[in-house]
């Protein structure tokens, strides 16, 4: 019996370390972030096209500056359940760009977007981002799914139940909109930002958003909320573009699986009918 109780104990101790304790929360005073309704949440969610538009409007116009984009290619933004471009607007949007390749020589050249290249980087390199900033910026492609956080117990638990996969898009427009004074007795290094949802609280990255500073075509609120959300949704979308798809066929499969389990069914019942 005591056996039996130290083993439930030990069960129950590992349990609660692996899924106890948020993976971002790394000091008491870190707030979780809001959740956050969004479009493509829910076995059933897609994405807003209207709001991916708007998010990339914010990305190009003020996070291209420092962060890049490598995984997304520019024929991406055409993609069914993406931003709902035409393919010409594609190509408009990809000849905005410099993009540096060779000739038929071999020799270096700068030469204007095509829809099959992929988003150029700020920066010459890696070196010249630490150069500039002390530390590259992150790239952004899968942002979205690395930025996360866990809820811990026992809400972990009602997440499986509800689908809630948002941690990451909920992270980071809280980060964006985290900026504040660092309280009295905060020691915030020099060069440091205090953001009341990053970990430590000091981060390199200065507010990056302010009110009025884009202007979107729809007339959505040119607001740092708005922002955000906009952005945050759209980091999601270069995170995982096909995730309409994958929602599509995932249900698809369901169905197809509790059809043939009803066949399986009956036919054990059918073949099985005359044994006794």
């Amino acid at each position: 019996m005591t056996m039996q109780r130290t083993i439930i104990a030990l069960t129950l101790a590992g349990f609660v370390a692996a899924f106890g304790a948020p993976a971002f929360a790394q000091d008491h005073d870190t707030p979780q972030p809001p959740r956050i309704k969004w479009s493509f949440s829910g076995p059933f969610g897609k994405f807003d096209e209207a709001q991916l538009q708007r998010g990339f409007k914010v990305f190009r116009e003020v996070c291209a500056n420092c962060h890049s984009l490598d995984m997304v290619a520019f024929r991406n933004l055409g993609d069914a359940g993406a931003l709902g471009y035409s393919a010409a607007q594609v190509a408009a949007v990809a000849a905005e760009y410099k993009v540096k390749d060779t000739d038929d020589l071999g020799n270096p050249i700068e030469r204007a977007g095509r829809p099959a290249d992929h988003f150029p980087s700020p920066f010459a390199n890696e070196l010249a981002a630490k150069a500039q900033y002390g530390v590259p910026p992150p790239d952004m492609s899968v942002l979205a799914k690395a930025r996360t956080y866990e809820r811990g117990f026992p809400w972990f638990v009602f997440d499986l139940i509800t689908q809630y996969q948002e941690q990451g898009p909920d992270y980071i427009a809280a980060l964006l909109k985290g900026y504040e004074d660092p309280p009295k007795g905060f020691a915030l290094p020099s060069g440091g930002h205090y953001n009341k949802y990053f970990p430590g609280h000091n981060i390199a990255m200065p507010p990056p958003l302010t009110a009025g500073q884009v202007t979107f075509d729809d007339g959505s609120p040119a607001t740092v909320e708005q922002y955000a959300k906009d952005v945050a949704a759209f980091m999601v979308w270069a995170a995982e573009p096909h995730m309409m798809a994958r929602k599509r066929i995932g249900f698809q499969v369901m169905i197809f699986l509790i059809v043939f389990a009803g066949l399986l069914y009956f036919t054990k019942k059918k073949v099985w009918s005359d044994v006794h």
